[in-house]
């Protein structure tokens, strides 16, 4: 009875560990997060937590426990060029485990396996119409993992992958990536030009997945997720 149950325990966990969701013609595995399909104002959307029990962070240890691969990943995609949309919205956990939460969300792209690397841009949407023009230039963050997470890259290059945006929380924002080998840009809420670009990313991968990204305190839903390859 007790290697029955075992074994059981153990399928059960693999299970949990394997989820997948699927919205529209979109499938995704879940990665460090908690994720379901949910109505939001009478639309179904997906809605993405950072799960703290299967990736924890340490507030002494910002840097290294942040920018994680947090994120529900598009099964069954390879994107090395082309453009990423998708509308998102972020409000911050009620209580929250981090009092520095601004409602981080994004997208990682090039996500190679095991989550090994990738690109992302994600927003800080609490401080995006802020009083303060210096958390407004922290809207926006450009980061690659594993090495050049937002830390580093301020360290090395202030100011230069991260800047404004006038966004907030709780509200659906529309972003659109645009990647050209080394080059991507971050179009928000349909602007004609890009609110940020990166000339040279950091990152060695060449294509991979995508992942809808969030990190501590973040309680993120998405919809509209549209994907367009570059033709070779």
């Amino acid at each position: 009875m007790n290697k029955i149950l075992i074994i059981g325990l153990l399928l059960f966990t693999s299970n949990v560990f394997s989820q997948n969701l699927k919205l529209g013609k979109h499938e995704f595995e879940i990665k460090n997060v908690k994720a379901s399909v949910t109505e939001l104002k009478g639309e179904k959307v997906i809605k993405v937590e950072r799960d703290l029990n299967l990736l924890p962070f340490d507030l002494n240890r910002l840097e290294s426990t942040v920018d994680e691969p947090t994120f529900a990943e598009l099964k069954n995609v390879s994107f090395e060029n082309g453009i990423i949309e998708v509308k998102m919205l972020s409000q911050i956990q009620d209580p929250s485990p981090f009092k520095g939460a601004q409602g981080f969300i994004g997208v990682a792209f090039r996500v190679t396996d095991n989550e090994k690397e990738y690109e992302s841009f994600y927003l800080r949407p609490k401080v995006g119409r802020s009083d303060n023009q210096g958390f407004r230039n922290k809207t926006v963050q450009y980061y690659s993992y594993p090495n050049y997470k937002f830390d580093t890259l301020r360290k090395l290059t202030p100011g230069i992958y991260e800047t404004t945006a006038p966004v907030d929380i709780n509200e659906w924002i529309k972003i659109k990536i645009v990647v050209k080998d080394k080059v991507a840009e971050l179009f928000v809420n349909d602007a004609k030009y890009s609110t940020m670009i990166v000339n040279e990313l950091k990152g060695k991968m060449t294509k991979g997945t995508i992942g809808l990204w969030v990190d501590i305190g973040t309680i993120g839903y998405f919809k509209d997720l549209k994907i367009t390859l570059a033709r070779p």
